[in-house]
């Protein structure tokens, strides 16, 4: 089962993004992820029992595992995958960033997610 990574192509914040890390890895020939848009298959979450509110708020990449990691995590969970950005999953693990970084990635997304409701991008 390859990664699948469940992301919102109607914020235009977190498309670009995406579309960035996307051809990141499949420059290094990671082409075995699922990239599913949420905006045009919001039916792709009953699988995973998420709400498509909470997938336009934070990124959500499901492991080979099944295991969800969300938001920061989500992100390291690329990263550690793709060539030249491992550093930046090493990195976002340290202990004290770690936290930091957490706080940081989820108020952003808070701030995001407002933004894109009051924009009506939804």
């Amino acid at each position: 089962m390859p990664n699948k990574v469940y992301y919102n192509s109607a914020c235009p914040i977190c498309n670009a993004g995406i579309t960035d890390q996307r051809k990141r890895m499949e420059a290094c020939g990671l082409n075995n992820i699922r990239w599913i848009d949420v905006h045009t298959n919001p039916e792709a979450l009953t699988k995973i029992d998420v709400s498509l509110d909470q997938v336009r708020e934070k990124l959500y990449v499901e492991n080979t595992n099944g295991q969800l990691n969300v938001g920061l995590d989500a992100f390291i969970c690329l990263w550690s995958q793709t060539r030249g950005q491992r550093w930046l999953a090493k990195f976002f693990q340290l202990p004290i960033l770690n936290q930091f970084s957490r706080w940081t990635y989820n108020s952003f997304a808070k701030l995001l997610y407002r933004w894109n409701c009051s924009k009506k991008h939804w």
